[in-house]
């Protein structure tokens, strides 16, 4: 798989805004002193266990907006929301946490951190080592590594500093040469997301597909993006997922923990 070319797509939009964020944040805070809270953080809670197991298995995530949604619940609490997830039955949790297309925050992480037992996931758009001690500071237990915005070689590299950190990852991929990106530089949590970074479109049997070829290979298998009925997530099962990814669809209705709760009763 060659290095991604971004130019021109949201992603890439989103990639120029993360490394001036990131920037930013070194200035403020050295890599020093991030990496004493960092190793001071609480412990990390495991992930594969919470992914797999019988029923259903939902990754809840808060998440205030998007860029092909836009506003989802602006006002909304997310240490409250954490609470209802786990209420309603989350495996674990999701926290969007880039600030300009998402309106997220690590305030956001560190409240629903606070507020629930469940694993936290760190929602972002990854580039750098930095932003991994950022997690690990702010109580997150995974994080997200994007195969399509990091390329094969920086996605193996930030696998090895989250692995060096105690986190672990959820490594995204949306099409087989992703896939096979993710496999070369030892995943085991593998996200397949629905929907193409760079068009924002959702095709569920893309998905379908990409489990085929993971079945077996993957510790864990988790479906990403476009499930809004339960339907949806017992096809996805079948076709070999071990858990779900879910934020959209909980957010807009207004009640993300009733939400749930219907989508697993």
């Amino acid at each position: 798989m060659a290095e991604p070319d971004l130019s021109g797509s949201v992603l890439g939009r989103i990639a120029a805004s993360t490394r001036l964020r990131v920037g930013n944040a070194k200035a403020a805070v050295s890599e020093e002193a991030l990496r004493e809270r960092a190793a001071g953080a609480v412990p990390v809670r495991d992930a594969e266990a919470a992914f797999k197991g019988p029923g259903l298995r939902v990754i809840s995530e808060f998440k205030r907006s998007s860029p092909s949604e836009g506003p989802l619940a602006e006002g909304f609490d997310a240490g409250a929301v954490a609470r209802a997830y786990q209420d309603a039955g989350a495996a674990a949790l999701s926290v969007l946490t880039e600030p300009e297309f998402f309106n997220g925050s690590l305030a956001d992480l560190e409240s629903a951190r606070a507020a629930s037992s469940l694993p936290v996931l760190m929602k972002d758009f990854l580039l750098d080592p930095y932003q991994l001690l950022q997690a690990r500071a702010a109580g997150a237990d995974i994080a997200l590594l994007i195969v399509a915005l990091l390329g094969p070689k920086r996605t193996a590299a930030m696998l090895e500093e989250a692995r060096a950190l105690g986190l672990h990852a959820l490594v995204e991929v949306h099409t087989e040469d992703e896939l096979e990106a993710a496999f070369d530089a030892g995943a085991r949590i593998v996200g397949v997301n629905n929907r193409n970074l760079k068009t924002l479109e959702v095709d569920l049997s893309a998905g379908r597909t990409l489990a085929g070829k993971a079945r077996g290979r993957a510790a864990v298998l988790v479906c990403e993006s476009g499930l809004k009925r339960r339907a949806d997530l017992e096809t996805m099962q079948t076709a070999g997922f071990d858990a779900f990814l879910i934020g959209s669809h909980l957010m807009k209705s207004g009640r993300p923990g009733e939400a749930l709760r219907e989508l697993l009763a």
